[in-house]
């Protein structure tokens, strides 16, 4: 097991990595004072995971919530269900939260934990590749509103994560890839020796190589906890992690939420960023053609859907990055080095139009 941490003072937690981490009940009990829990997962990890993940904390009165699968998950709705369930069961403020599954129960689950009677301590058991290299990482939880992805939501940091690298044996390849892309993100945006890393692992990625899974998760982790640790809520330097996700949350709403997993959006709304950045004459041709090679090799999509410039344009102009009216994107000064600009409309339209052909 490769453990980590995320330095916020007397909130600062461990970053657990391994195989065989679900069923280790020394991860848990330290966080089981009020001897009650509440797991929340989904349909699709529930057969898989939930048992093993209860026999962990055994000793504690548990309660099981199960929801929906997929990012039609993250709303009002399903959120006053884990609500009521909650209710239903007397979990009291004492109560653990576990967030077992990926991105969606993650920041569903850690945003019923932030408000809860005012708030309930929760860990993070990430359980796809996604999940495991960002979303878990960090506190940011929310759910989507119908005019943008997570816009409603709370900073809520976990008491620790829990990355059981075995889980990522029983998730599609779709899945696998979609998280890669974010571990791409994390490259592009911080790290040149992490891009050419990837760049001669990436089919060993792909082919869940055990050691190579377990590299990839640690080295975004450090990246991400490093920048957590000096911004935590994303008031400066955190907002560099979002490389690609303005045109990419653009992509998810305009496609209809579900039609495109998270990490394909952001795999072609990176590439439109990479361009972005060309047009504002950051980085040249070669630097374009290594994002979208990567990404490529990644079995990503380099392009985004049919959908019209001023569509996306339109989309994109609630963005939670806009300051003072104005959309600001991150783009790479170099590979390895991102960076927050202010950028005209024009600008923006032609990197959509040259990123589709």
């Amino acid at each position: 097991m490769e453990t980590l941490g995320v330095a916020l003072g007397n909130r600062s937690y461990p970053i657990h990595i391994g195989r065989g981490l679900l069923e280790r009940p020394e991860l848990y009990r330290p966080y089981l004072g009020g001897g009650s829990a509440a797991i929340v997962t989904n349909e699709v990890v529930a057969p898989l995971y939930l048992r093993r993940v209860r026999e962990a904390l055994k000793g504690a009165r548990v309660t099981e919530i199960v929801v929906g699968d997929g990012e039609q998950t993250k709303r009002w709705e399903v959120l006053e269900s884990v609500f009521d369930a909650l209710l239903a069961a007397r979990c009291g403020r004492d109560t653990l939260l576990v967030a077992l599954g990926g991105g969606v129960v993650g920041d569903l689950a850690g945003f019923a934990a932030a408000v809860y009677q005012r708030g309930i301590p929760f860990l993070q058991v990430p359980t796809t590749l996604l999940a495991q290299v960002d979303s878990s990482v960090g506190g940011k939880t929310a759910i989507n509103h119908a005019r943008g992805k997570n816009m409603i939501g709370a900073f809520h940091q976990p008491l620790a994560v829990i990355s059981d690298v075995a889980t990522l044996e029983t998730l599609p390849d779709r899945e696998l890839r979609a998280g890669l892309a974010e571990v791409v993100k994390h490259a592009l945006a911080l790290d040149l020796p992490f891009v050419e890393w990837l760049e001669a692992n990436m089919p060993k990625l792909l082919r869940r190589d055990h050691e190579s899974l377990v590299r990839g998760i640690k080295r975004c982790c450090e990246l991400k906890a490093r920048i957590v640790a000096a911004d935590e809520r994303e008031a400066g330097v955190r907002a560099l992690l979002n490389f690609g996700h303005t045109f990419g949350h653009a992509i998810e709403a305009g496609a209809g939420y579900g039609a495109w997993l998270h990490g394909e959006a952001i795999a072609a709304g990176m590439v439109m960023a990479a361009q972005l950045s060309k047009n504002l004459g950051l980085i040249g041709d070669s630097e374009v053609s290594r994002v979208s090679g990567l990404l490529g090799r990644a079995g990503l999509p380099t392009r985004g859907p049919a959908l019209a410039p001023e569509r996306l344009m339109e989309l994109m102009a609630g963005d939670k990055k806009a300051a003072r009216g104005k959309l600001r994107f991150v783009v790479l000064e170099a590979l390895g080095r991102a960076a927050l600009r202010g950028v005209d409309d024009e600008r923006v339209r032609q990197a959509i139009v040259a990123a589709a052909q």
